[in-house]
């Protein structure tokens, strides 16, 4: 059983961490830390539930703050070294770090910033944006799936206690590339189109993303995963059957010139197929285009 007031910290408040913050804030069963790029005194959750309005407290800076039992880091996958020295303040030996991120690469990306932490993957599916810091707009209630650990019960045991939706799976590694197979499409084709979500209703588009999502689907049958053989087909219809006025979080990054969360996904693909030696143009295309929106200098 896990302690009660169990000291946890949420790295990254955004949409994800926005969710899981305004949960464990409004429960106050826990000392809580809320660790941010760029302060904010209200959090402001709006989902189907209705709309959440709590006062808080957060932290920019790392100093003076001391080693907490769980770390939910949820900021972006590509923004992960940028929270080392968060990280290394709350860490260590004894903490259990519950990564919130995108991809299939949570223990390499974050294991060596986390002085000896126990690392939990998740799988998170929750559609949502972030208009603004300390706001968000959530379309679907938030999931979490863990592997079935001691550790990851433990995260769920947490999670669930304040009213989230927090699960084990037996089969993590299916579980996490099925829900990369929608992500290699879901934000980074309407971003690289700077359309919303109509845009894969598009033929020439739709095939593109079919073209993407069987890439993925070969590399994650190569890793181990027990795929559907439908899932391509399954993953393509519902992003062309969904509203085609959704702005993606990844259109909304784009569009306000932040760095686009395309490693972890196309990326993913592309460095796993080579260690298969499973080609992956198409999603090799999409990481190169997407990498260089950002990229200052190259109009020079």
């Amino acid at each position: 059983m896990m302690a009660p007031m169990a000291s946890v910290a949420v790295v990254g408040v955004g949409a994800i961490g926005g969710v899981v913050a305004a949960a464990l804030a409004k429960a106050k069963t826990h000392e809580l830390l809320l660790c941010t790029r760029r302060p904010f005194d209200r959090l402001v959750v709006d989902d189907p539930g209705g709309l959440t309005e709590l006062s808080v407290q957060t932290l920019v800076e790392p100093t003076g703050v001391e080693r907490v039992d769980f770390v939910l880091l949820a900021t972006k996958a590509h923004q992960t070294q940028g929270a080392a020295a968060w990280l290394g303040r709350l860490c260590d030996a004894t903490t259990t770090v519950a990564v919130l991120q995108n991809g299939v690469e949570h223990h390499e990306r974050v294991a060596p910033l986390v002085g000896g932490a126990t690392v939990v993957p998740c799988i998170v599916d929750c559609p949502a944006t972030r208009p603004e810091p300390g706001r968000v707009k959530v379309t679907r209630a938030l999931t979490v799936q863990v592997p079935a650990t001691s550790p990851g019960r433990q995260v769920v045991e947490l999670l669930s206690h304040v009213g989230l939706d927090a699960t084990v799976t037996a089969d993590f590694l299916s579980a996490a590339w099925r829900k990369l197979c929608v992500n290699v499409v879901s934000g980074p084709i309407p971003a690289l189109c700077d359309k919303p979500r109509g845009v894969f209703r598009h033929p020439p588009v739709t095939e593109l993303a079919r073209t993407l999502v069987r890439e993925c689907y070969e590399v994650g049958v190569a890793e181990g995963a027990n795929l559907d053989a439908d899932l391509v087909e399954t993953v393509v219809r519902g992003r062309c059957n969904g509203p085609a006025d959704a702005v993606t979080s990844m259109l909304m990054d784009r569009r306000a010139g932040r760095l686009l969360e395309t490693d972890s996904r196309n990326g993913a693909v592309v460095r796993v197929g080579a260690r298969h030696g499973i080609a992956t143009p198409a999603n090799a295309f999409v990481l190169a285009v997407l990498s260089a929106i950002n990229r200052p200098g190259l109009d020079r």
